[in-house]
């Protein structure tokens, strides 16, 4: 009965081939998908290791700097240092900025840092060209993926900043590029107004006070201390939120990606399910179209089960060949992807036990129409 079902493959191996390709395409979209939600846990994990801080400090009753608004002052840093336990503080900002490049405008996540200070938020392994920031003014570092070069002028906000460096892999927690500037030069395009806006605000008795803020102080724990009880003791005395490094992971992976997540897996679920019905209704088509020699088969004393095992069979391979077109289909346009897509082996073996399970559900369509065949059929012509 293997020989059966390769001959009845191999009598019509050009459609055969070409369906398992049509579904392995879906297939590969389903492993895309999956990928692109991987790869948006490591988008969010990124800075966060590139920094490699203990502590996050942000405003009270907030679930900042990245999942909400937040606001403190930038001399908290001062303060948190002097604490029992912290070895290294730094005030940092984030803001969502387009650069103008070519008459377009393309979205990045600007980080503001002390170039002088204890904590450097650029991972030095990533500086594919040029250098770190070493000035409190006009010096930028950008990732190499957003077409800028060495040497380059950038106009933000009032100033023109100069292409110092350029990083590889640097992105946000929704995976935007990241580059980096001065916390100076941060704070002036994150709090300063416009000209007229400060002369606006000077007519209604308004003063801008909000230069010297930051969005969060971060901050190192010397080796020894607990980090949990340090975390305690600020937000109760500081009246500020207050958050280790594992805190901020699962904020990020699970308040900010978790509807994401839903969306991607009840479109994985559709893919699954789409796929499922095709290869069921080809079976099914295969069935009708060798219904005659089935009937044959049953008139001259061929049991059932040999050729329910030829159908299975068919099907399992079919969802085998899909399987594999749609691994080399997804591994050929992953890269193509303007957001990190990260395809994993246990990812695929977990596909391929979904579709051969599928595979042998959706036999059972072809399985019903061989058993209802009539031997007689084969007299009648």
């Amino acid at each position: 009965m293997i020989n059966l079902a390769q001959k009845d493959i191999s009598h019509t191996l050009g459609k055969f081939i070409v369906t398992a390709m049509g579904v392995g395409m879906l297939l590969g979209i389903v492993l895309i998908m999956i990928g692109v939600y991987r790869g948006m846990i490591v988008d969010a994990e990124v800075l966060l290791d590139d920094l490699s801080v203990d502590i996050w400090v942000v405003q009270e009753d907030t679930l900042g700097p990245f999942a909400e608004a937040s606001r403190v002052h930038e001399d908290l840093k001062n303060t948190i240092k002097v604490i029992n336990g912290i070895d290294k503080t730094a005030a940092l900002t984030f803001q969502n900025i387009q650069l103008p490049q070519n008459e377009k405008q393309i979205r990045v996540v600007a980080v503001g840092f002390d170039p002088y200070g204890d904590i450097n938020p650029i991972n030095k392994e990533k500086i594919v060209a040029g250098r770190d920031i070493v000035h409190s003014h006009y010096e930028i570092v950008v990732s190499d993926n957003i077409g800028f070069h060495i040497g380059d002028k950038i106009n933000l906000g009032r100033n023109i900043y100069n292409v110092v460096g350029l990083t590889h892999g640097s992105v946000s927690s929704g995976g935007d590029p990241l580059v980096y500037i001065s916390l100076k030069d941060a704070q002036e395009l994150q709090f300063l107004y416009s000209n007229t806006r400060i002369r606006n605000d000077i007519v209604r008795g308004m003063k801008n006070i909000d230069s010297h803020m930051v969005n969060t102080i971060v901050a190192t724990v010397h080796k020894g201390y607990n980090i949990d009880i340090i975390a305690k003791n600020i937000k109760r005395w500081k009246h500020k939120s207050v958050y280790t490094q594992k805190d901020q992971k699962t904020i990020l992976t699970k308040n900010l990606i978790k509807r994401a997540s839903k969306q991607i897996g009840l479109f994985t679920t559709i893919l699954v399910i789409v796929s499922t019905i095709i290869i069921a209704l080809i079976i099914y088509t295969m069935t009708l179209e060798k219904m005659k020699e089935i009937s044959i088969m049953k008139l001259i004393g061929i049991p059932n089960s040999l050729i329910i095992k030829m159908i299975v069979q068919e099907t399992i391979l079919l969802g085998f060949l899909a399987f594999v077109f749609g691994n080399i289909f997804s591994h050929l346009i992953y890269s193509k992807f303007p957001k990190r897509v990260v395809l994993e082996i246990p990812d695929a073996w977990m596909l391929f036990i979904v579709i051969l399970v599928a595979s042998i559900l959706s036999s059972f369509i072809g399985v019903k129409k061989v058993i209802s065949a009539d031997p007689a059929a084969a007299i009648g012509g």
